[in-house]
């Protein structure tokens, strides 16, 4: 099937409608998914607004999508018409480059982002190359799943790459990157501290894991827990006190970032090198690393805490999201 119900945004900022679009035939080497949720994630809301300057209208955004397969092209491989599978950031990579062959296909300089260029998961059906859609495994409910493609990989991989059971972890920012985060750290067996500049989501932090809370506002509070982290994973898009969270840092620990701020993140190099401190960063991560995930929040009961709302409601979803109202990732169910 080429033709199908999508929700579009027309040009940047504008509501967005209801139209058929046509997705041609479909390739050799791709797959077709029948959606049945897709969630919904802060970087669709930036691509609403092409707050990154790369959208390109008329857009089909989401790309948390989650449904089962009902096409595959010739030579698509490793998946099969009826399995359930999931579809997140990245629609496609080359293949054939140093990061391809090396398994780091996320960091592919061809990859194709589903929702950038192409047509993503809030519609009745979304395409990807074979290797991008990931089969879900049993025991994780495909309704709560889909914000682990994007937000929970997001969150997990800087954990899988750089972290031990035995850490102490901050997570910056209890929302809908931040929330998973405790989760994962948690469940990986670290001792959490969640940092939040609102005093309402303490309680909830402790209930996702996390064994202290700090408020970000907070200067004194910082400096008490000065030289205890050994990782601290910042989520949020907005400016922080960046000396202040550096000087969380244990000897060796480690500043990864992860929210998409924009402007510059000062530094100042002597509190990194007396301590032997580091920053780094990631986007989301590989078939690989997603599907490994997935197989980790299935064995640990790791779920986002999501609200559903039908995807006929696309535009009041977006606005909840717009309002910080979501707690903590909307979940859309196709109801074309």
């Amino acid at each position: 099937m080429s033709v199908v119900d999508a929700w579009v945004v027309p040009r940047a900022k504008q509501p967005i409608v209801r139209q058929q679009i046509d997705l041609g035939p479909i390739g050799p080497e791709e797959v077709e998914v029948q959606v049945e949720y897709c969630g919904l994630c802060h970087s669709d809301l930036s691509m609403l607004h092409n707050e990154w300057g790369v959208a390109t209208y008329p857009a089909v955004l989401g790309h948390e999508a989650i449904g089962t397969v009902v096409a595959v092209g010739e030579f698509a491989k490793g998946v099969q018409v009826g399995e359930r599978v999931g579809v997140g950031w990245t629609a496609s990579s080359c293949m054939h480059c140093r990061p391809c062959l090396s398994g780091d296909q996320h960091l592919c300089a061809q990859a194709l982002p589903t929702i950038v260029k192409h047509r993503g998961g809030f519609a009745s059906r979304v395409r990807s190359h074979w290797a991008w859609a990931i089969p879900l495994p049993e025991g994780l409910p495909a309704g709560e799943a889909g914000p682990l493609l994007c937000g929970g990989i997001t969150v997990f991989n800087p954990l899988a790459m750089h972290a031990k059971p035995t850490h102490r972890v901050g997570i910056v920012g209890i929302g809908g990157l931040g929330h998973m985060g405790v989760k994962f750290a948690a469940a990986y067996g670290c001792e959490v501290t969640a940092f939040t500049s609102s005093e309402s989501k303490f309680e909830e932090a402790r209930s996702f894991g996390a064994h202290h809370v700090v408020a970000t506002r907070d200067p004194a509070g910082l400096r008490k827990i000065a030289g205890s982290l050994d990782m601290l994973i910042t989520t949020t898009n907005v400016p922080l006190d960046w000396n202040l969270m550096i000087g969380t840092l244990a000897p060796k620990g480690r500043l990864h970032v992860l929210g998409a701020v924009l402007e510059p993140i000062p530094v100042v190099a002597m509190s990194l090198i007396m301590q032997q401190r580091s920053i780094s960063a990631s986007p989301t991560g590989s078939p690989v690393d997603i599907a490994t995930m997935l197989d980790f929040a299935a064995r640990h009961n790791v779920t986002p805490t999501t609200e559903h709302m039908p995807m006929s409601q696309i535009n009041e979803a977006f606005e909840r999201l717009e309002a910080g109202k979501a707690r903590y990732r909307i979940v859309l169910d196709a109801d074309f």
